[in-house]
């Protein structure tokens, strides 16, 4: 399970049958900023993920790639690899407050 940032959408007019209405995100992966621990930065690597959540673009979620994308009521029939599986409030690493979606 990783933290992302929703950068994106993709819009796909020719698709499998499965995926028709599914919402497909650009997502940014993200990481605790090693120098100070105090923010979440991007990793450089993006994916794309189906959205099981009711996610946006902008929102910090977070995903499950692999086999895992595929153990929810939502996408165990459908040819993904990623999906977004929740939406983040707060993030903390020992005392410190690392992200507060209020502060988006």
């Amino acid at each position: 399970m990783f933290i992302a940032r929703v950068a994106g959408s993709v819009v796909s007019t020719q698709k499998v049958p499965e995926m028709t209405g599914q919402k497909l995100f650009i997502v940014d992966p993200l990481r605790v900023d090693p120098e100070g621990q105090a923010s979440l930065i991007a990793t450089g690597r993006t994916f794309i993920a189906v959205d099981t959540v009711g996610a946006g673009e902008g929102e910090t979620v977070l995903i499950v790639q692999g086999s895992s994308a595929r153990f929810t009521e939502d996408t165990k029939t459908l040819p993904v690899d990623c999906a977004i599986v929740g939406i983040v409030d707060s993030v903390r690493v020992g005392e410190k407050s690392v992200f507060k979606a209020s502060e988006e």
